[in-house]
């Protein structure tokens, strides 16, 4: 692959091993530079500029993002299982990722069908948002866990 391809465009498809290579350095830190991803990936900084730029327009980097020590003051975050009925899971998907307060939502394997991140800043909001996706046509069971405090490494 040269550097001008495009990524393949189905997540169901791999990456490259440059394109592979690259996501697993932003992993590890979101922050780093394209200098720092071409020495860290043995890629030059036109490659590494190249490939990330067309990662990012084929969907396959939505967002770069931080990992914090510290829970932000007052938030409320959640996460929620949920068990879906028939085949409604595009639908519901859909539905559930317009929700004010949804933040992530992954299918699963397994009893529940998806899992839902909910980050809002009170336990009324988080309700209000809980009752919403109750009400989502083809949700028929779910199980929310509060998230108290990150575990120690």
């Amino acid at each position: 692959m040269d550097d001008t391809d495009p990524p393949r465009p189905s997540s169901s498809q791999s990456l490259s091993p440059r394109d592979s290579a690259l996501i697993a350095a932003l992993r590890d830190d979101a922050r780093m530079s394209v200098t720092e991803l071409a020495q860290v990936t043995g890629l030059s900084r036109t490659t590494v500029k190249t490939r990330l730029d067309a990662l990012r327009r084929s969907g396959r980097i939505r967002r770069f993002t931080i990992e914090t020590d510290v829970d932000v003051e007052g938030e409320v975050r959640a996460i929620t299982m949920i068990e879906l009925q028939g085949r409604m899971s595009r639908q519901v998907i859909h539905t559930l990722s317009r929700i004010a307060g949804v933040t992530t939502v992954w299918s699963t394997s397994g009893a529940w069908d998806l899992v839902v991140d909910i980050r809002t800043d009170s336990l009324v909001s988080f309700d209000q948002i809980l009752r919403e996706i109750r009400e989502v046509p083809g949700v028929v069971n779910s199980q929310s866990s509060l998230l108290l405090a990150h575990a120690a490494r």
